[in-house]
């Protein structure tokens, strides 16, 4: 069978090979497309074995959202270099693969990962993910900050089937992720705070009150832990477009003017290299 540019370009269409490794593959199957298709898939598991050990520390962060909001999903892909991680393909598998894992957490991306790697030229991973829903009703948004290396997914509870659909809550929404983005909390609110960050940081408080009076420890102890929960948890930092309002009084301000219930439920915040 001949070898045809036509063919070449079919084949490089069906796999995303490059057209020299297409032409390769069609001759060494002596024209027959699908031998060829399955020689660049071996190609392409041999050359993810052989780059599998190389770091993979630079990456994206991918999210996804579903149609009406009630889900969303956060990806950390990882590759090698900043060169690839800004790499129109490597930006589009990687919002591809996020959209799929939102759809089915349990589905085999291996032989795509494999495929992507024989494509780009270096060791990619998919190295975590994270589901968001609201706890009952409610919605979900996202913001990814510009170069996609910090990303946020944010769940926003309401008693009122609208709030996914109401442009104020999205907006609301959205300024908070970015929010998240610049001032990375530690949780939600101060029943959140792990018990060892709250010893840890009243005994800080202890040591710096030492000599004082015991009516005045007590006080600037509580200080202290004030101070640390407004920089900690979400709801009680300063709104970074407003820092007279803190977090709690924006949502509260959005409830009242659109006429239903809102509360911050959880949010995730992926950056690019950090431990899991």
């Amino acid at each position: 069978m001949s070898i045809t540019k036509d063919s070449v370009m079919a084949l490089r269409e069906k796999t995303g090979a490059g057209l020299i490794d297409c032409k390769r593959a069609l001759g060494e199957s002596n024209g027959d497309m699908e031998e060829a298709i399955s020689i660049l898939r071996k190609k392409g598991v041999a050359t993810a074995a052989k780059k599998s050990g190389r770091s993979a520390s630079e990456g994206i962060i991918a999210q996804s959202i579903s149609s009406d909001r009630a889900k969303g999903i956060l990806v950390e892909v990882n590759c090698e270099t900043d060169f690839v991680a800004k790499n129109e393909d490597f930006l589009a598998f990687s919002t591809q693969i996020a959209g799929e894992l939102l759809e089915d957490p349990a589905i085999d991306l291996e032989e795509r990962r494999t495929e992507q790697v024989a494509k780009i030229g270096e060791n990619i991973q998919i190295s975590r993910s994270e589901i968001l829903k609201p706890d009952t009703s409610g919605l979900v948004e996202s913001y990814v900050h510009t170069g996609a290396k910090v990303a946020v997914l944010l769940s926003v509870g309401s008693d009122s089937a609208d709030a996914s659909t109401n442009d104020r809550v999205v907006s609301m929404s959205k300024d908070i992720c970015m929010h998240i983005a610049a001032t990375s909390p530690v949780c939600v609110s101060r029943n959140e705070v792990p018990a060892d960050l709250v010893a840890k940081e009243k005994e800080i408080a202890m040591a710096q009150a030492e000599g004082k009076p015991p009516q005045a420890i007590e006080k600037i102890v509580t200080g202290k832990l004030d101070k640390y929960y407004s920089g900690a948890c979400l709801l009680e930092q300063p709104f970074v477009k407003n820092p007279d309002q803190s977090i709690q009084q924006y949502v509260d301000e959005i409830a009242k003017e659109v006429g239903f219930s809102l509360n911050v439920e959880k949010f995730l915040r992926f950056q690019v290299g950090e431990k899991a």
